[in-house]
């Protein structure tokens, strides 16, 4: 089974508002550019990439968490982070049960997650 068939499973067996919630940051966060790739890491994480990764999506029991690998050096104008602020490096969002999340807004982060990992690329 390839990653993306492993999170569609992963989706599907989430019977709640979690799958539902995961569906959609997925179909935003894959509709942000057309180069990022699905993965299946550390034993059951649905991982984005473009020349790098780019964030994870897990569903916890209480919430559906994406972390962006180096989410602190990225622009947040329309503050959708609200978990780990204070690391240094990577950055949260947690959505919780009756949140929406502005799509737009998740797009132009995911964009801006590509432009960092591509210019990290560059320099090396």
């Amino acid at each position: 089974m390839n990653a993306s068939e492993q999170i569609d499973q992963l989706i599907a067996g989430l019977q709640d508002w979690r799958g539902t919630t995961l569906a959609t940051v997925r179909k935003a966060i894959l509709g942000a550019n057309p180069g990022i790739v699905e993965e299946w890491k550390w034993k059951g994480s649905p991982v984005w990439s473009r020349d790098g990764n780019l964030l994870v999506g897990n569903a916890h029991k209480d919430k559906v968490k994406l972390t962006f690998a180096h989410g602190a050096s990225l622009p947040d104008p329309k503050g959708l982070f609200n978990a780990g602020l204070g690391g240094k490096v990577w950055r949260a969002i947690d959505l919780f049960e009756g949140d929406e999340i502005d799509e737009t807004a998740l797009q132009d982060l995911v964009r801006a997650a590509v432009k960092f990992n591509q210019a990290r690329r560059a320099k090396k």
